[in-house]
């Protein structure tokens, strides 16, 4: 009896306790989330188009709408978006076209 107590205590004390991650923490997060997703962008003067969405850890995805120039000549300066999907535990950032109203 004495050996179970001894393993419930031993158990209690070394179950750390959850603790949320600081705003610090989060800040700096999306600033390098941030900085790749406008990095891997094709547009000029890229900037974020509102909020990131952040998916669920077992997803492990956030996402970040880009808007930018197209730097095509041809394109003649038009306003691009791209979606940037940024895996949180490799830290790298996918873009692609964004372009909701084409079908």
């Amino acid at each position: 009896m004495k050996y179970f107590s001894f393993l419930l205590i031993a158990c209690a004390l070394s179950t750390g306790v959850a603790q949320a991650s600081s705003s610090q923490a989060w800040n700096e997060y999306r600033q390098q989330m941030l900085k790749d997703c406008l990095s891997a962008s094709q547009l000029k003067d890229a900037h974020a188009r509102g909020k990131p969405a952040e998916f669920d850890d077992q997803v492990g995805f956030s996402a970040l709408l880009i808007e930018g120039v197209y730097p095509q000549k041809h394109m003649q300066q038009r306003t691009g978006t791209e979606l940037c999907l940024y895996d949180r535990q490799h830290k790298k950032a996918f873009v692609s076209e964004w372009n909701p109203g084409a079908k």
